[in-house]
């Protein structure tokens, strides 16, 4: 399972990168972007599993990455989890609208991150084991 993180502050990559390997990813599938536009750019080289991106970034931002991946045929049906800072009920709807997989607020807990992983890639956690 390879996973991409998109977020403009490095610390927030590095947490996320290691809750996703609490969570069972190799360090070695999980690529990190500082952006939208550098994330297009590794989706377009490199094949990934799930894209786990921030909202608010500069140069492309995380709705506009969404909206991005919804159209290319390559990408229509890869999960997008969507982080944001607020837990705003019209960012909530928005990102639903958009065809964002899940929602995550931060501070996520590897609990809360895990049980989105799980529920969109079951195949990667149906016989017990963890993402890996």
């Amino acid at each position: 399972m390879r996973a991409l993180v998109v977020d403009d502050f490095i610390t927030m990559r590095r947490v996320v990168r290691s809750l996703l390997r609490e969570t069972g990813f190799a360090d070695a599938d999980i690529v990190e972007a500082a952006n939208g536009s550098a994330a297009l750019d590794r989706l377009r080289d490199e094949s990934f599993d799930v894209v786990v991106t921030d909202i608010e970034m500069p140069t492309l931002g995380g709705f506009e990455l969404l909206s991005a991946i919804r159209r290319d045929a390559r990408w229509r049906y890869l999960p997008v989890l969507m982080v944001t800072a607020e837990a705003r009920k019209d960012e909530i709807v928005r990102c639903t609208q958009a065809g964002a997989t899940a929602y995550l607020v931060k501070p996520f807990t590897r609990a809360v991150l895990e049980e989105k992983l799980r529920s969109a890639l079951p195949a990667a956690f149906e016989t017990g084991d963890k993402a890996a």
